[in-house]
């Protein structure tokens, strides 16, 4: 198999701390480990890359109605590892919920536990471990796969940084017909105050296989922090996946996730977001569907309140004929909170019938909440289905009232009403375990607002 990188002799060896992330004014530390020789050149000219794209600003078209000044680095400063007693805890905060194939739990970019239940996936192909690993172990491998994707939606330099500092993440191969019947998890802790984390997911789902995964970031207090997020997605030819990101960063952090997904021929990706943390997180999601018969469900949940600002930026790109795809967002806001979506569906040309579908919708909880949203279509082929939309409005008074007049205190009946209005979308997942999770996290969001 083939790679993608140049060997290293085409390529001068560098100093590994030469390709680590300078958040603060002096160099970083030491790191305590090796990367292969592609991998360190790949983070140095990652870097190089960052430094040479300006920060955006607000005439940038990609960057519509975002708060320019959230986007400040100054201060963010590289995790250290967390003490043995933190690390104990964070494993114990860690348990229960779902029931999975396998759990990995990190802090700060670091790996405190790998769990794998399932026994037989490995006998079956199946590879699964820390992305560091994976760069050792499976070289040609991660190397043809790793951020390939271009970045088309804005943060380009938010994903060359991700790219000058990544380290810790997950690895997962599903080999061709092979189905993992319990999702795989990992859980990515942000620990201490002005700490930043840089988790890497990269999936390849074999010819006819199925596989689902569970991506949850957590801050584990109330501190500022950085987190800044990629995940890779790679389905072959009649491949399965569903994801599903969890996003639950402390109410101070500062966030970036970019999600490219790749789907070929007769696949199906199903990518689902829950926004929950953060104080300024920006998600960008493309999906390419590359094979005849691929299609794309793009699912997300905000529930935004205090002064939070969810910024969602989509791409459904239609690169072959007979592909479908469609996109159901939804946000409920409170307070003075604030939600931008942008999405365009693009159909290039030779593309013909494609289907493809578009919705945003927000629920406005106060006077003082704000949603934007921009959807687009750019059709360069025939005989297509292309609809897409957006709607804002409010609780309806009649129903609330009803509900006030049976006795049902306002702040239930409220959050009845929102999850009533949110639950289309977990719905749509097609998993009940899954989605009593979702649908117990936004429980406890609302019950702490």
């Amino acid at each position: 198999m083939s790679t993608a990188i140049a060997s290293t002799e085409e390529r001068p060896r560098i100093n590994r701390d030469e390709a680590a992330l300078i958040l603060t004014s002096g160099p970083a530390e030491q790191e305590n480990h090796e990367f292969a020789d592609w991998f360190s050149q790949l983070r140095f000219d990652a870097w190089k890359t960052f430094q040479e794209i300006p920060p955006p600003a607000r005439t940038d078209e990609a960057w519509r109605f975002a708060t320019i000044k959230a986007l400040d680095l100054a201060g963010w400063a590289r995790p250290v590892p967390v003490a043995e007693s933190v690390a104990s805890e964070l494993i114990q905060r860690s348990s229960g919920g779902l029931e999975t194939a396998g759990r990995m739990i990190f802090a700060n970019d670091q790996l405190l536990s790998r769990e794998l239940r399932a026994k037989e996936l490995e006998a079956q192909g199946v590879i699964w471990k820390p992305l560091e690993q994976a760069i050792a172990e499976h070289e040609a491998l991660v190397s043809r796969h790793f951020m390939t994707q271009e970045v088309v939606l804005g943060s380009r330099k938010y994903a060359a940084l991700h790219q000058a500092n990544v380290r810790a993440g997950t690895f997962i191969y599903v080999p061709r017909n092979v189905e993992i019947a319990l999702p795989l998890e990992t859980i990515h802790w942000l620990h201490g105050r002005n700490h930043s984390v840089f988790p890497h997911t990269l999936i390849i789902v074999g010819e006819n296989s199925k596989v689902t995964v569970i991506d949850r970031f957590h801050g584990a207090g109330g501190e500022a922090g950085f987190a800044c997020g990629v995940n890779d997605l790679f389905l072959e030819r009649g491949a399965k996946l569903t994801y599903v990101n969890v996003q639950d960063w402390s109410r101070e952090t500062l966030a970036f996730q970019i999600n490219s997904t790749t789907v070929g021929r007769d696949a199906s990706a199903i990518n689902m977001a829950l926004n929950l943390g953060g104080k300024y997180a920006r998600t960008e999601s493309v999906s390419r569907l590359l094979g005849e018969g691929g299609r794309s469900d793009m699912l997300a949940l905000s529930v935004a309140d205090g002064t939070q600002e969810f910024d969602q930026r989509t791409l459904q790109d239609h690169r072959k004929p007979d592909t479908a795809s469609d996109l159901l967002y939804k946000n409920s806001l409170d307070d003075q909170a604030r939600t931008i979506f942008a999405g365009l569906i693009r159909v290039e040309p030779g593309s013909h019938r494609t289907d493809a579908y578009q919705k945003v919708r927000n629920l406005l909880l106060s006077d003082d909440a704000e949603a934007n949203s921009m959807p687009g279509l750019e059709i360069l082929a025939d005989e297509v289905r292309c609809t897409h939309g957006a709607t804002s409005g409010q609780l309806g008074e009649e129903e609330l009232f009803y509900m006030l007049a049976r006795g049902i205190p306002r702040r239930e009946a409220q959050r009845l009403m929102v999850f009533g209005f949110l639950n289309e979308v977990i719905e749509r997942l097609g998993d009940k375990k899954i989605g009593d999770e979702l649908r117990e996290l936004m429980r406890r969001k609302f019950a702490a607002g």
